[in-house]
């Protein structure tokens, strides 16, 4: 894995999480994100047809942002994602397994962790950047406060990430946010409005451009 693909990830702080999205819609979603600025795109692996999904929107899209898996639990989904083509791996939990298999493959690794414990122990199993989860729990003093001592593990917020409040996660240290349901939004998918969705990424990258992500 290159830091340049790591850098291309986060470039925008903002990585869109597709979860359960109608696989027919799902190439015109993520066209309407990147055009709106998103760099990242985490396809979450218990969404229908995830492995295929991964490997199309790679095809299609690897100029423009980075693909990966969500939802990872255990090394056999990690092994399917990378197989599809899946350039970073994000899971909701810290394992030593799945991170130490997939910086074997080469890619990106993404580990869940709550702690500044976990926070350590997945920096120095590997991981390249600690997914915080659930980060509403914890709120933006969280991340400023432990990134007193821990500053050199780049912390990205999931869980909760909105509008009114990825600015504050980003300028208390967060290299990146997860968004989820605030981005991938259902109603306006249901309706096909690729391009109010196109807008709603376009806030989201601003937001984080405003707070200090590509400067």
């Amino acid at each position: 894995m290159s830091d340049s693909m790591l850098s291309k990830l986060l470039s925008s702080g903002i990585i869109a999480v597709v979860r359960k999205v109608n696989p027919d819609r799902a190439v015109q979603l993520v066209d309407s994100f990147i055009k709106g600025g998103v760099s990242g795109i985490e396809l979450t692996v218990d969404s229908e047809s995830a492995y295929e999904k991964i490997g199309e929107l790679k095809s299609l899209f690897s100029e423009a942002a980075v693909i990966g898996a969500g939802t990872v639990v255990n090394v056999q989904q990690a092994k399917a994602a990378i197989d599809a083509g899946a350039d970073f791996i994000v899971s909701p939990i810290l394992d030593r397994d799945i991170i130490e298999y997939v910086k074997q493959e080469g890619k990106i690794m993404m580990p869940g962790v709550f702690t500044p414990t976990e926070m350590k122990n997945a920096y120095t199993w590997g991981a390249d950047v600690v997914k915080v989860f659930p980060a509403s729990a914890l709120g933006p003093g969280f991340f400023k406060d432990v990134n007193g001592p821990l500053g050199y593990i780049p912390k990205m917020p999931t869980g909760g990430i909105n509008l009114n409040n990825v600015q504050d996660f980003i300028k208390a240290g967060a290299v990146a946010a997860g968004i989820g349901g605030s981005l991938v939004n259902t109603e306006l998918i249901q309706q096909e409005n690729w391009e109010a969705l196109e807008k709603l990424a376009r806030k989201y990258t601003e937001k984080a451009a405003l707070a200090g992500i590509g400067k």
